[in-house]
């Protein structure tokens, strides 16, 4: 599964964008590691990344572990997250872990924490997404 997310040739802008690289998966506890690149272009005047782009690592890996929990079968939209603001990320290399507490039918509980190049942690968020099949075109 790993490898098929690397190779992937449908990966979508935005994770290029935030330069993700899915780093571990372990499928059967449904919980997967991501690397992210944060650019100077994502921090704000205090040097600082801005908000936004930690809630979006976050919720990038959060989608994208409940796709792969899926076996790659169901699409992933969040339909609310909360996010916790602990410390400061600079420019560089971060890390989110993220976990599905409850995949039912139709709602899937996840959680998630992004952390520094030192390991910490630095944002934490907890998310609900609504699960649908992935509509092939």
């Amino acid at each position: 599964m790993l490898a098929r997310f690397q190779n992937s040739r449908k990966r979508p802008a935005c994770s290029d964008t935030l330069g993700m690289h899915l780093s571990e998966v372990h499928q059967d506890e449904m919980r997967v590691v991501v690397d992210f690149m944060a650019d100077e272009s994502f921090a704000n005047p205090t040097g600082a990344i801005q908000g936004g782009f930690i809630g979006a690592m976050l919720d990038e890996a959060i989608s994208t572990n409940i796709i792969i929990a899926s076996n790659v079968t169901m699409t992933a939209p969040t339909l609310e997250m909360k996010v916790s603001y602990l410390a400061p990320l600079f420019v560089g290399p971060a890390r989110v872990e993220a976990r599905i507490l409850k995949f039912g039918k139709t709602v899937c509980f996840s959680e998630a924490k992004c952390m520094d190049p030192d390991g910490k942690v630095v944002a934490t968020a907890t998310a609900t997404a609504a699960p649908k099949p992935f509509k092939r075109f």
